[in-house]
């Protein structure tokens, strides 16, 4: 049986993909990174990827004419590569349905708050600033909305006395690096069922 098939997809320095990275040679994510997708060339993720022998689709959405044209080549480039999952890591884009209706159910995202608080841009600032005492990290399906999607799973990170956006971001980014790669062993262990907004993980 080959091996479950992921794609990630990045634009930044790319700590949630290296967790991703080295849950998959610990033995624990049970699926296969068989391509990074990035939309900045010069992002650090990148030099990641190719340090970790994983295979690399980088374009620049200025070369085309609408976001619609470029993921019709991104999604090509999935369907060559077999991926069965989507794991946004970091991605800056909202997606358009050329790749949100191909890959219904089996693209996913993380977001550093506890949704349905604060999404979008600067969601921890936004946490600090409405002097929240609780915030967190969401693991959600992704619809096509902002950060929209049914809840797959989260973890709640307390906003300490003198917090400031660099600490609290610190916490809540070492809450992801561990919640990501078990979220995406779910689904390579074929755990995860969903109705409408309603997720089951099955034990």
């Amino acid at each position: 049986m080959s091996a479950y098939r992921i794609a990630v997809f990045a634009s930044g320095r790319g700590s949630n993909f290296q967790a991703l990275v080295d849950a998959q040679r610990a033995g624990v994510l049970g699926g296969d990174i068989c391509v990074l997708v990035c939309d900045k060339p010069q992002a650090p993720v990148v030099g990641l990827a190719q340090a970790a022998g994983v295979d690399t689709y980088v374009f620049q959405p200025k070369d085309y004419a609408s976001k619609e044209d470029y993921e019709r080549g991104v999604a090509a480039e999935l369907a060559r590569k077999g991926v069965q999952l989507i794991v946004l890591a970091g991605y800056m884009r909202l997606l358009s349905p050329v790749l949100v209706e191909a890959y219904s159910g089996k693209i996913i995202n993380i977001h550093p708050s506890l949704l349905p608080a604060f999404p979008g841009k600067d969601a921890i600032g936004q946490a600090l600033q409405y002097g929240v005492k609780v915030t967190g990290v969401t693991v959600h399906f992704v619809d096509g909305g902002m950060d929209t999607g049914p809840v797959i799973a989260q973890r709640a990170v307390e906003v300490l006395a003198g917090d400031d956006a660099e600490t609290l971001a610190q916490r809540i980014h070492a809450v992801e690096q561990r919640l990501y790669p078990e979220v995406v062993s779910w689904f390579t262990g074929g755990r995860v069922s969903f109705d409408g907004r309603k997720v089951t993980i099955v034990e």
